[in-house]
């Protein structure tokens, strides 16, 4: 990574400033063009350093206070293609893949049968069970079992920090 690169990093790892012209704004601080900024951005974007740039919005604040994470036991042949189209619903945020979990009794691990995981926000348990209805309509007989697990508090939301 560049100089350039890193100081664009440490400066908008925390958030882009709220005003009318972000990188602009970030240009004046670091004390180089908005053109570099933009362009180091672009670099990293397109070479997969950074993964996107996008708001992070408070759920609870927005209305959205039945935050559910679906988990799903579906078969491993088909994991993958059935969760690109979860993740494609409009209404889940976020959705990925993790390993199931086999029972270790001698180290307190129950099983973890679950391998698909989405997350969808609700503004009610009523409108959060409708969308995963859908998705378990989506998922049909690859679907052996899922659960859902409601948030009950905000953690604390943050990416990598350079120091």
């Amino acid at each position: 990574m560049s100089a350039l690169e890193l100081a664009v990093v440490k400066a908008t790892q925390a958030g882009l400033p709220l005003v009318p012209h972000p990188y602009a704004q970030l240009a004046c601080k670091l004390g180089i063009a908005e053109s570099d900024v933009l362009g180091a951005l672009r670099r990293m974007l397109e070479d997969g350093r950074i993964r996107r740039i996008g708001a992070v919005p408070n759920h609870y604040a927005l209305g959205y206070t039945a935050n559910a994470m679906s988990v799903w036991d579906v078969e491993d042949e088909v994991v993958g293609a059935l969760g690109r189209a979860v993740g494609d619903l409009p209404f889940v945020s976020h959705c990925y893949r993790r390993p199931r979990r086999v029972e270790e009794p001698a180290r307190g691990l129950a099983a973890w049968p679950y391998n698909l995981f989405a997350m969808v926000h609700g503004k009610d348990r009523e409108e959060t069970t409708r969308k995963i209805h859908d998705i378990e309509f989506l998922l049909g007989k690859h679907a052996r079992a899922h659960d859902v697990l409601y948030s009950k508090r905000i953690l604390k939301k943050t990416g990598l920090r350079l120091a």
